[in-house]
């Protein structure tokens, strides 16, 4: 009877810890860990590449920031979405505060990143990578400091990775498009998104080489 009573004291307590859990926001649930399969899916599938102009977005995003439209973070329309029917991953990339320094921690993060660009279903294609900020501060400040942390991101893939510049796009939004609009300030809100954008064109085929010419097939001149 004893040991009866523990095991259902311990079933009791496993399930309110789990009903515990279910009550949670998903944004507070912690997400389950991805394979790299997983990654390579989530940005594989673009049937049909966006008619996307990135400076035109940025010089978009900066319009807004300095007409001083849309204070509200919670009431802003999306400025480019666009972005959200592409195939997409995003990552928890952490930097120094303030600052566009990728911290060490997060070196293994881009190395994962690295591994999904390059495996063979998505060579073929390029991507943009789309850094956004809290809520917090001056809203010029954080457009200027997502597309510096999104410039830092792809220069890390490009000399650190050896990733193709060719296949890699930045853009910053700052706060002007909140990954989680009911918490301006939430953490969730500074990480980063990796968006595929379309393909890149395949390098010219080289010339074929002259065949050499066979022996005794031109007549020697004397």
């Amino acid at each position: 009877m004893r040991r009866t009573s523990q095991s259902l004291g311990r079933i009791g307590l496993l399930v309110v810890a789990l009903l515990g859990c279910a009550a949670l926001p998903a944004q507070a649930q912690a997400p389950a860990a991805s394979s790299s399969e997983d990654w390579v899916k989530r940005l594989a599938g673009l049937e049909t590449a966006p008619d996307l102009d990135v400076a035109a977005l940025r010089q978009q995003a900066t319009q807004r920031v300095k007409s001083r439209a849309d204070l509200q973070p919670i009431k802003r329309p999306l400025v480019a979405p666009q972005l959200l029917k592409l195939p997409q991953l995003v990552a928890d990339i952490q930097f120094d505060a303030d600052a566009a320094v990728v911290r060490p921690d997060s070196y293994r993060v881009l190395g994962r990143i690295a591994d999904t660009l390059t495996h063979p279903s998505l060579l073929g294609y390029k991507f943009l990578i789309v850094g956004h900020t809290v809520s917090t501060g001056r809203r010029d400040v954080n457009l200027s400091l997502s597309q510096r942390r999104a410039d830092v991101i792809r220069e890390v893939l490009i000399n650190t990775f050896k990733i193709n510049p060719k296949r890699l796009l930045s853009l910053g939004l700052g706060e002007e498009q909140l990954l989680d609009a009911a918490r301006p300030a939430a953490p969730a809100n500074q990480r980063v998104h990796l968006m595929t954008v379309g393909t890149i064109e395949a390098p010219p085929a080289a010339p074929a080489a002259a065949a050499p010419a066979k022996a005794g097939t031109q007549k020697s001149k004397r």
